[in-house]
């Protein structure tokens, strides 16, 4: 029964040690992935320091850093809470090695010397000889055999468990010297920290003179985005309505084509457009909701399926301005609204489709600032500030294509993209979306 139970044990610490390897390996990957985007932010930031005017902009891209190392530092410390975990199993297998192993060395230490004693083919012919009968004397040499069997079995065992205590002490080396690496780099991002925060506050004193100026500059873009998303909300409405009356024409075809039938007439095509133009302006169109046919309903379950798996609008990048009410990263008092997420790329970033769709509206902003709409079912996704596009209205778009370049801000040297997603006239959290 002991036996059975330590081989319990042996077998839950085995599957606990590659449950806990198996997560080591997704915290490396996240680690790298997390060094990866600071080496992109890092690279960012100092193109925006060369052509900045603004320093509220480098202090949100700071911002961003400063949350990667801390994301970094999180990850280090699960890193060393599982690599404890497996320090401790390993130590229990030792212990328990070094135990069996006195155990066996002992047992087979007497059984060498009591082999020692009896070592003569005198004393073992004479213990088979002196057997009472045949049956006595064969189980005689039987035990005898048994006896040098399990001898040769119990030296082999220990042999192979010093082996095997070897390799664990092995292993228990180099996670201790990994636990240490561990620390380092925790201690080393943690500096790290602490500069960038410090280099930031110099900054945030720096421009916290220029409030009012600072309030001025966010209430014009306030204005600037609201009446671009007013311009949004209208074409989406339209989008809306044109979809609705498309489907309501096709069921009023339906519909005149039974009628004409049920007549005993045989009408042309335009005279059923007419006849059934005549019934669909009977019934009001919704602008505020898609009313889904079956092909347009399977697209909308597709893209509803995949929230929280949608790419990003741009290959590199961070959200540099979240969903919905912000507090300015200075001025914690003044509040910034967001219809969708900004997000900061690189200069010469294509921005790209999240989801198959078609193209909807491709809009014009400003001389300088475009804007794509795609729909998919009752979803729409909206890509802003766009110095050129490579689409237009109807065209079937696919995941990840290229839809149009992003436009670098000349006085800021900012590259940005503003993307939205919206559910009919319903905005949504694009972050939500999006996989991080």
């Amino acid at each position: 029964m002991p036996k059975f139970i330590l081989s319990l044990i042996f077998i839950c610490l085995t599957s606990v040690t590659w449950s806990q390897t198996s997560q080591q390996e997704k915290l490396e990957e996240r680690k790298a992935q997390i060094q990866r985007e600071i080496r992109e932010n890092e690279s960012l930031l100092q193109s925006v320091k060369k052509k900045e005017k603004s320093a509220v902009n480098v202090i949100i891209i700071q911002n961003n850093k400063i949350k990667l190392k801390e994301k970094l530092i999180q990850t280090t410390e699960k890193q060393t809470k599982l690599l404890n975990n497996d320090m401790y199993i390993n130590q229990v297998q030792i212990n328990k090695l070094k135990k069996e192993l006195v155990a066996l060395k002992e047992d087979y230490s007497k059984m060498i010397l009591k082999s020692y004693k009896s070592r003569s083919e005198q004393s073992r012919a004479m213990f088979i000889l002196s057997s009472e009968n045949f049956q006595q004397a064969y189980k005689r040499v039987q035990y005898m055999k048994q006896y040098t069997n399990y001898r040769k079995l119990q030296g082999e065992e220990i042999q192979s468990k010093s082996v095997e205590l070897i390799d664990y002490n092995g292993k228990l080396d180099k996670q201790k010297q990994e636990k240490q690496k561990l620390i380092a780099e925790k201690e080393k991002e943690r500096l790290s920290l602490l500069k960038e925060k410090q280099e930031q506050q110099k900054v945030v004193n720096s421009i916290k003179k220029d409030k009012n100026k600072i309030a001025a500059e966010i209430k014009k873009k306030q204005q600037e985005a609201k009446a671009i998303d007013r311009q949004i909300d209208r074409l989406i409405r339209e989008a809306i309505a044109e979809a609705n009356r498309k489907a309501a024409m096709e069921r009023a075809m339906e519909k005149a084509k039974a009628q004409s039938k049920a007549e005993s007439k045989v009408e042309t095509k335009e005279e059923l457009k007419t006849r059934a133009k005549s019934l669909v302006s009977t019934s009001a169109v919704s602008s505020s909701k898609i009313e889904l046919t079956p092909e347009s309903k399977i697209i909308a379950d597709n893209f509803k399926a995949n929230r929280g798996r949608l790419p990003f609008p741009v290959e590199k990048g961070f959200i540099s301005l979240g969903y919905g009410d912000q507090q300015h990263p200075v001025y914690k008092t003044l509040t910034i609204h967001n219809s969708g997420v900004e997000i900061t790329t690189e200069q010469g970033a294509s921005a790209r489709a999240v989801f198959d769709g078609v193209v909807t509206s491709v809009i014009v902003l400003s001389p300088v600032n475009k804007a794509v709409m795609i729909q998919h079912g009752d979803y729409f996704t909206v890509y802003q500030n766009l110095s050129s596009v490579s689409v237009g209205k109807g065209d079937k778009v696919s995941r990840k294509q290229a839809i149009g370049r992003v436009r670098t801000n000349g006085e800021t040297g900012k590259t940005v993209i503003k993307f939205l997603i919206l559910q009919n006239t319903t905005y949504n959290n694009p972050s939500s979306w999006l996989s991080m």
